[in-house]
């Protein structure tokens, strides 16, 4: 089996995201690896971005920010020990900020949860976790929200 020193966990802190971190916690202790759980804030499209007013806008980014740390404080100490992960926010889109992470801090395993979606609402919603794998240049292990 291969070393893994870094794993990416990526959450939205959903149900199935924090089934994942477990999978994530187990495979950081099974090898000893550090865990770098990464947070990314979905930006807003253009068109959606023009309709606000730009110090709305500001405002809009900080309280998403402000929100998306504090579920970062409340969420990780509930998965992994302490001294075992780093955190970091982003705002982009996922997929994309996810694989250019990865790709930058020199991860070799992304875990990242699923919600399952499957059919109509795949193509329409589309999948984060399916458009990670797609792109990745290292293993993509993808955890499904148990029913």
């Amino acid at each position: 089996m291969a070393k893994i020193s870094k794993i990416l966990y990526a959450t939205d802190f959903s149900e199935g995201s924090a089934i994942a971190a477990e999978y994530a916690r187990a495979l950081a202790d099974l090898h000893q690896a550090q865990v770098l759980v990464l947070h990314v804030a979905n930006e807003l499209a253009d068109s959606n971005r023009l309709r606000i007013q730009s110090d709305n806008y500001a405002e809009l980014e900080r309280s998403v920010e402000k929100l998306a740390l504090t579920n970062m404080k409340e969420f990780c100490p509930r998965y992994f020990k302490a001294g075992s992960y780093e955190t970091r926010l982003e705002i982009g889109i996922p997929f994309k900020v996810i694989n250019d992470v990865a790709k930058s801090e020199k991860v070799d395993l992304i875990v990242v949860g699923t919600h399952g979606r499957t059919g109509l609402a795949l193509v329409v919603l589309g999948s984060t976790a399916a458009r990670v794998v797609r792109k990745s240049a290292v293993p993509v292990l993808t955890v499904p929200t148990l029913a």
